[in-house]
């Protein structure tokens, strides 16, 4: 029999929802530490959630907890989960442009047991929430956060599973992938400038070699940040929104936690 959560779970796929976040925030800020800096990232709960229910970790773009993360948030709130953007920056670290902001990204990306740190206290703070079940949680990402949850994914982090959409596929350390405990759903834009060959074939090879339960969907035509309405529509740029494509992606998501939550 199904349970009432995946009951719920198939009704709010198959409603006509809303993908790009709307309205004013719902959620509140969350402080909490990491090694003695102090994160800011943002919580939403359901109106009327009762007893522990399943939890969703966000990990921000490179614009930090931002209008669009926040929204993710409210979103996945209003369909049961608790919902949670990670601070991987730090509290009033916010970059003002993509200059800045490719500059914050650039740095965690360079230094990997740093990113994994903060995105693991992250998940530490998400599972002290009284309305969280720890046994029933996932985390998503968005571009330098869809790259973070793959590195989650290979601190052996015992979460569900993890949802990358239009991140940046490598393999910095292939031994890595054997921590992995989890499953794997990547949401991939086939035209994606930022994503190369070489590092996908790495990330292929180290994942395969790990017996890691992974899949990646790759939808044509679509660039980096196709998930992104605050993105523009240019897909000149290499970045770019693409509406078919974010309900496609959210679909194949809510399909995968179907899947972890039943």
């Amino acid at each position: 029999m199904k349970s009432l959560f995946t009951a719920i779970l198939t009704a709010a796929s198959m409603a006509v929802v809303s993908l790009a976040p709307a309205g004013e925030p719902a959620g509140k800020p969350v402080e909490y530490q990491q090694a003695g800096t102090t994160l800011e990232g943002y919580i939403a709960v359901p109106k009327e959630v009762k007893g522990k229910v399943p939890a969703i970790l966000i990990i921000h773009d490179w614009m930090g907890v931002a209008k669009y993360s926040m929204g993710r948030a409210d979103q996945l709130a209003k369909l049961g989960y608790v919902a949670m953007v990670a601070d991987i920056y730090g509290k009033g670290v916010r970059p003002d442009g993509p200059a800045a902001a490719g500059k914050l990204a650039g740095q965690y990306k360079g230094d990997r047991p740093l990113y994994r740190q903060r995105l693991l206290a992250a998940l530490e703070q998400l599972k002290q929430n009284p309305h969280v079940d720890p046994a029933k949680i996932a985390a998503i990402g968005y571009c330098f956060g869809g790259t973070g949850v793959l590195e989650l994914a290979r601190t052996g982090a015992d979460v569900k599973g993890v949802v990358s959409f239009h991140g940046g596929l490598d393999s910095t350390n292939p031994e890595d992938g054997k921590n992995i405990k989890t499953r794997i759903l990547i949401l991939h834009g086939a035209d994606d400038p930022h994503v190369s060959a070489d590092g996908m074939a790495a990330m292929t090879k180290e994942f395969n070699a790990a017996a890691v339960d992974w899949q990646m969907i790759s939808y044509s035509g679509a660039v980096h940040s196709f998930s992104n309405p605050y993105a523009g529509t240019d897909k000149s740029k290499g970045n770019a929104y693409d509406a078919k494509t974010d309900k496609r992606s959210w679909e194949h998501m809510m399909s995968f936690f179907r899947e972890l939550f039943e």
